[in-house]
């Protein structure tokens, strides 16, 4: 589907339909800016999200014939668009070329998008500057170009980290067997008991569970059986002896890698595996082919004991000069005062949340009916 304005055109197109030469200016466009290089937002994440989901969509801005940006989201009805592979959308951006960044109200306007809501917006060039309301740190390990890592200086001395660590490793050795990390790890039991671990801690926890929706366990198993040298699933496992005892699995493209899934045997909860799992991993990214190790944006404070990098993304909504645009920026300014209780603002995105997860309107009211209780427990 084609839309003009102005000189700007669109072609909106499903993620696997873009051809040979989109997919490699996409990819030039990420290898011009370091902050667009997170897996998640290059054409790879967005055609493994478009094989389980229908409403995967990708808009391809030209100028004069030549592509200058691209938006991957998911069409919902009226003009709303989400980003692409949203919960799990840690980070999302309109890729573009530094010297050539299409105008944001345009740039929906010719994709045929009303709003946009932004959950942890990529924006080097500053481009949606109006339409963002808050900012959240996204936190990142980055190793030199000697291959070392910021992490290397915490323990070299005698921090408290660089002792936890040695405490919490002894134990586990001690107590459950010899610890080693596993960088790929391609057992399909030890990816299933980490997701088993995650949902169980989202019901200890009360937040809303992003696996029981059908196409995110389906992209994840995916991810995970891809085997490709540029793109796919990553699983880093731990563990002592011959059980495994904590992991992270997320998508890496090319030396990025960006874990959604953290987790470790509750059982083992007193030894602190999960913290022994982090710095093995992060200590072994030279040896694994990484360079960045991406914590993704939250206010967690353990995030910040391990990081000495990162960068600002931007939260609020962004909107086309069309009618339903006008009427999406008003709601959005009416809401606002109301969203400053602590207690509505968690009930807002915990719903937006499912609205986020669930693209049919008969699954979002299940897991409003299912979640009703937690929702309240988490808004305490």
């Amino acid at each position: 589907m084609k839309h003009r304005t102005g000189r700007l055109e669109a072609w909106v197109v499903r993620p696997g339909e873009l051809d040979p030469a989109e997919r490699a200016a996409w990819r030039a466009m990420q290898d011009l800016t370091p902050q667009f290089g997170n897996p998640l937002l290059g054409p790879d994440f967005a055609a493994a999200v478009g094989e389980v989901r229908d409403d995967a969509r990708v808009a391809v801005f030209h100028r004069k014939g030549e592509p200058v940006g691209f938006l991957a989201f998911h069409r919902r009805p009226r003009g709303f668009a989400r980003p692409i592979g949203a919960p799990l959308a840690d980070y999302h951006a309109l890729v573009c070329a530094p010297d050539d960044a299409p105008e944001p109200a345009r740039a929906l306007a010719a994709a045929g998008i009303a709003a946009l809501r932004m959950t942890s917006l990529v924006d080097p060039f500053e481009a949606f500057e109006g339409s963002v309301e808050s900012r959240v740190w996204a936190h990142r390990i980055v190793l030199d170009e000697a291959g070392a890592s910021p992490l290397d200086e915490l323990l070299a001395g005698g921090s408290n980290l660089k002792k936890n660590h040695r405490r919490y490793r002894r134990a586990l050795e001690r107590e459950v067997g010899e610890v080693r990390l596993a960088p790929d790890d391609r057992n399909v039991d030890a990816f299933e008991t980490l997701m088993g671990w995650k949902r169980e801690q989202f019901v200890r926890t009360g937040r809303q569970d992003v696996l029981a929706a059908s196409w995110t366990a389906e992209l994840m198993r995916r991810l995970f059986a891809r085997r490709c040298a540029g793109f796919g699933g990553r699983l880093i496992s731990l563990y002592a002896g011959d059980r495994l005892v904590a992991g992270h699995f997320g998508v890496r493209q090319n030396g990025w890698y960006h874990p959604w899934i953290s987790a470790y045997d509750p059982g083992l909860a007193q030894l602190s595996p999960g913290a022994v799992h982090q710095v093995e991993a992060i200590a072994a990214m030279a040896d694994a082919g990484l360079t960045t190790y991406d914590l993704g944006p939250s206010g967690d404070h353990w995030k910040g004991r391990f990081s000495h990098d990162g960068q600002w993304v931007g939260v609020g909504l962004a909107t086309a000069p069309t009618m339903v645009g006008v009427m999406a920026r008003q709601s959005e300014r009416l809401m606002s005062p109301l969203l400053k209780a602590p207690m509505l603002n968690r009930i807002r995105n915990r719903l937006d949340h499912i609205a986020a997860l669930e693209p049919t309107l008969g699954g979002r009211l299940q897991a409003v009916a299912l979640g009703s209780q937690r929702i309240w427990k988490w808004a305490q």
